[in-house]
């Protein structure tokens, strides 16, 4: 079992992101940001921020559903929050068109934000895949996409099985709830 995806916070987060680099960035650079700053957040909190799911591609691992908000064609009769606040890419760059709040994000999420653009917002794309690839849960995928799953950071993140079984859990019965308070909420 997984979180449920939160789209709003996915765009909350990349949002935050490209507000730091001045609203505006290549869209895989984003992409490998929001990977670092969710890896960083489930070794340290035992939650990623996004909720996405993750892949190893063959530029490193991404987060896949972002990915898919990024790049698929958008529908003009149904637009998803996401497309209303992130521009779709041009030149390979995404740009934020208007701010879309923060009120999922925690502080600690924000100062994980915060962290990771410090360490790492001055590098190129291409840096970040190199840096990315050299991560111990990304496989080559040979032109596809594997699965990389919470278990696998958090053992490259150098928990150990017991404390790794416990965070899992924790997230399983916590995407359970989630999921099951989500058929009940107001749409």
């Amino acid at each position: 079992m997984r979180f449920p995806f939160n789209e709003k916070k996915a765009t909350q987060a990349a949002a935050y992101l490209l507000r730091l680099r001045g609203g505006r960035m290549s869209y895989m650079k984003l992409i490998k940001l929001l990977y670092l700053a969710d890896r960083l957040s489930l070794t340290r909190r035992g939650r990623p921020i996004t909720t996405d799911r993750y892949v190893s591609m063959d530029r490193g691992p991404v987060l896949s559903r972002t990915l898919n908000l990024i790049t698929e064609d958008r529908e003009p009769a149904a637009p998803s929050f996401w497309a209303e606040f992130i521009a779709e890419p041009s030149n390979f760059e995404v740009e934020l068109k208007s701010d879309p709040g923060a009120d999922e994000l925690s502080q600690s999420e924000e100062r994980i934000l915060e962290e990771v653009f410090a360490e790492h917002g001055r590098k190129s794309r291409w840096e970040l895949v190199k840096l990315t690839h050299d991560l111990p849960e990304w496989q080559d995928p040979d032109g596809g996409a594997l699965p990389i799953e919470y278990a696998a950071i958090l053992k490259a993140g150098g928990q150990t099985p017991e404390e790794i079984a416990a965070v899992v859990g924790d997230m399983e019965e916590e995407g359970a709830l989630t999921s099951i308070l989500s058929r009940y909420a107001p749409r």
